[in-house]
């Protein structure tokens, strides 16, 4: 399974689209980087921009952000509602699969070394990649924003970066770090007395004796009061808890909440923990939620990188057997591909019917040798489970013998199957589309390369079954279908020769 790191930057800008689309395309442009979200706050003038990716390219993309914000944006001309020290004000890496929280903390170190070297940006570590425990707080190193830090770096010793130089340019400074996911959470009163916003924000953050795990300011946006919150641990201080202290004391002041909004992204456990507490769903099971159980059933279906990673691991469960009804499959849906580059075309329109019979057979045959996946892992398991009895047990022998002669059973189903395929094979190879026949040659290697393989898993497991006559049929059945299958692949590949001038 792919190692991600989730990368959460914010930038101070918020009302030129331009710039922001300028500062995404250049994370785009990495290899391997997916984005997520982004979004623009005019008041705020603020952008949070997501994405995901391995560890090198989320740190490579993180590098390409800063550089190009640091060119587009100008913060000594800059005014917004959010407290900022730069352009690309922070940075967190966020540990999402395969990764440790340590190595969120190496890649922070690494690019703040770089930023600083090489854009002459000066650096600030925070959170889990903090040098000072002072510093694991953003709000301390952003105290005085980009207009007090711009003298106070210059002669303050406990305001000197932890890279780059002691002075601020046009970019300002950067924060860079490593943290768990937080939900940047905002919610509006129905009132412009943004003195309201100011104390319901004292009275839940943590820093000033509220809630664990809450930060938050008060501030006046789009003429309402707004109390702007990040939540750094939703687990211990979940979201519901936070919107329901905040309405006891906006109520306190006789106003209301009209409206809350996220900004970036939200993990969906949060939501699911708000639903369970706000619908009193004290039995409520995550099994219930439809998207999981459809999620659960697709994960169950290998995906290419998965199933290579299955096949490469120290499990044989996802052996011959299964790579086998893999490269039939692969066969078939190559035979359908070369039929549908042929129906529509007028060159071969007497062909037409014989295409559309060859589609549906093919995509039947895909279907089956797609399950066959499954299903050779399955027999292969249950071989491995009948060995694992007892050896005192009495069933353990007529168990042994059930499974291996499944387990021979399963991929004598490929081979046959894959034959089928390469039966439609040899008909769009010698109809079908003539700049499409080499794809069909490809299909027939793939093909005779399933038979070859299920061949050799059927004879393996025949070996041990002591009921000789039905090891007898599986052996010669197999034989044959190897020996047609050898023949036609033959035949489309001398088709595919002939057509096509590759001979």
């Amino acid at each position: 399974m792919r190692a991600l790191v989730e990368c959460v930057p914010n930038f101070s800008e918020g009302r030129r689209p331009e710039v922001v689309e300028a500062i995404v395309g250049a994370v785009r442009s990495v290899p391997g980087i997916t984005v997520l979200d982004y979004s623009l706050d005019a008041d705020h003038n603020r952008s949070v921009l997501t994405f995901v990716g391995p560890p090198d390219a989320v740190e490579a993309a993180a590098f390409a952000a800063i550089k190009t914000a640091a060119e587009l944006i100008d913060m000594t001309q800059h005014r917004g509602e959010h407290p900022r020290i730069g352009a690309t004000d922070v940075v967190p890496f966020v540990p999402i699969r395969g990764v440790t929280m340590e190595d969120c903390v190496a890649m922070a170190q690494r690019l703040g070394k770089r930023v600083g070297e090489e854009l002459g940006i000066p650096v600030y570590l925070y959170e889990r990649a903090a040098t000072r425990p002072d510093r694991e707080n953003l709000a301390n190193i952003r105290k005085g924003e980009y207009e007090g830090l711009r003298e106070a770096i210059k002669s303050d010793p406990d305001r000197a970066p932890d890279f780059g130089p002691c002075e601020l340019g046009r970019a300002g400074a950067t924060v860079i770090g490593a943290r768990a996911p937080l939900i940047a959470y905002n919610v509006y009163l129905n009132t412009s007395d943004v003195e309201i916003a100011h104390k319901i924000a004292r009275a839940i953050r943590h820093s000033s004796g509220g809630l664990r795990y809450v930060k938050a300011l008060g501030l006046l946006v789009e003429g309402r009061a707004q109390v702007s919150m990040n939540l750094t641990d939703y687990t211990h201080t979940p979201i519901h808890r936070v919107q329901e202290m905040i309405k006891a004391e906006a109520a306190r002041y006789g106003c209301q909440i009209a409206f809350s909004e996220l900004i970036g992204m939200i993990p969906e456990q949060a939501l699911i923990d708000s639903a369970r507490w706000y619908l009193q769903l004290d039995r409520f099971s995550e099994g219930q939620i439809l998207e999981r159980k459809i999620q659960q059933a697709e994960a169950e279906m290998l995906s290419p990188e998965r199933f290579i990673e299955a096949v490469a691991s120290d499990d044989p469960t996802v052996g011959g057997g299964t790579v086998a009804a893999l490269a039939g499959a692969l066969a078939a849906a190559l035979a359908a591909m070369v039929a549908r580059t042929t129906l529509g075309k007028k060159k071969y329109a007497d062909v037409e019917p014989v295409m559309r019979s060859a589609i549906e057979q093919a995509e039947t045959l895909r279907a089956e040798l797609a399950q066959a996946i499954s299903a050779d892992s399955a027999a292969f398991r249950q071989v491995m489970e009948a060995y694992r009895l007892d050896k005192d047990d009495p069933a353990r022998a007529q168990a042994i013998q059930s499974a291996l002669k499944h387990a021979a059973e399963v991929p004598l189903q490929t081979a046959r199957l894959a034959v089928q395929a390469l039966e439609q094979l040899k008909v769009v190879a010698t109809q079908g589309n003539i700049n499409a026949v080499t794809d069909a040659a490809s299909g027939a290697h793939m093909a005779l390369a399933a038979i070859e393989a299920a061949a050799l898993n059927v004879l393996v497991n025949v070996q041990g079954l002591e009921d000789r006559a039905a090891a007898q049929a599986l052996r010669e059945e197999v034989v044959a279908l190897r020996e047609q299958g050898r023949a036609l692949s033959a035949e489309v590949l001398a088709a595919v020769a002939e057509r096509s001038g590759l001979k």
